[in-house]
């Protein structure tokens, strides 16, 4: 029978793919929580509803207390702003990573950058938020300068990225001045490395510093170096450096709409990101259900407490 080619495309090839990868998401996330399960005491957790808003590693209070669901448009720029994102996956990796974790919590701004978080906080507090992606504070920021004639400066990426970057910018922000530097590519950076980042951005003297080095390297080194970089807003944003210069293409807005953005990017870097959509996914889904589960206990521990 003859299909249309976009119904061919579908029925032929995305359509087994999108199914193996769903197949295979399920297996390794019934895995992930077979391991944990001895890990996991729910019902020798104390049943506290203090106690579990106070404990400062939940899911539930970092998106209560920590994440940013207010108006891009709120942003001053004027004034000192760190700007970070969390998803599933860096959540996941803070939970490792005491530094990491210290990083994120002392953002002034933490973005939901992630469809996990925007579930989380629908699950967990019954709150509707929106995602904001690295790419939407980017955009955001990048209107905001040109309209003021403001200084920006990338820090990250290769020395072709930042040319394309700085290619575009020209064309659709010609108001803004901008700078950049490619620092060395290494896992960790020695105190050389750093002090030549920070002299090659307080010379320049930005308004507003985007630093693309990957997470969790790039919410580190901000923390660890913030007080002596001469910015008002710095805001770690990762590959959108990519995304921006054309180097990596973005999911399109109909994968964005579906809450799927994940989907093509796996598709175009499996070896890069399978960890964080088969490892990290699954377990912050378990996670957020041991959660939703203890908070389910404490609210059935209370009504059994009253009746009596």
């Amino acid at each position: 029978m003859y299909l249309p080619i976009n119904l061919h495309l579908w029925a032929v090839y995305i359509l087994p793919i999108f199914s193996c990868l769903l197949f295979l998401f399920l297996c390794i996330t019934l895995i992930e929580a077979f391991k944990l399960r001895s890990h996991l005491k729910i019902l020798q957790i104390p049943l506290s509803r203090s106690h579990l808003n106070k404990t400062k590693e939940s899911l539930k209070n970092l998106i209560d207390n920590y994440v940013f669901t207010d108006n891009l448009n709120n942003i001053d720029i004027d004034k000192r702003c760190i700007i970070n994102t969390i998803n599933p996956h860096s959540y996941c990796e803070s939970k490792k990573d005491f530094a990491f974790q210290k990083a994120l919590l002392k953002s002034d701004i933490l973005l939901p950058d992630g469809i996990g978080i925007v579930l989380a906080a629908k699950v967990l507090l019954g709150q509707r938020i929106q995602k904001i992606a690295g790419a939407d504070v980017h955009k955001h920021l990048l209107v905001e300068a040109n309209k003021e004639h403001k200084k920006v400066f990338y820090l990250g990426s290769s020395k072709k990225t930042l040319k394309l970057i700085k290619r575009r910018l020209k064309k659709e922000y010609p108001s803004i001045t901008v700078a950049s530097y490619s620092p060395p590519y290494k896992v960790s950076f020695s105190q050389k490395d750093s002090l030549e980042m920070i002299n090659r951005v307080n010379n320049f003297n930005p308004d507003i510093l985007f630093v693309g080095m990957t997470a969790p390297k790039q919410e580190k080194w901000v923390a660890q170096n913030q007080q002596q970089l001469h910015t008002n807003v710095i805001a770690s944003i990762g590959a959108v450096f990519d995304f921006y210069a054309g180097t990596k293409k973005r999911s399109s807005a109909f994968w964005i709409r579906l809450g799927l953005e994940w989907l093509p990017r796996l598709l175009q870097e499996p070896k890069r990101l399978w960890k964080r959509n088969f490892v990290s996914t699954p377990y912050f889904l378990w996670f957020m259900l041991l959660e939703r589960i203890e908070f389910s206990l404490v609210y059935f521990n209370e009504q059994l407490t009253s009746n009596n």
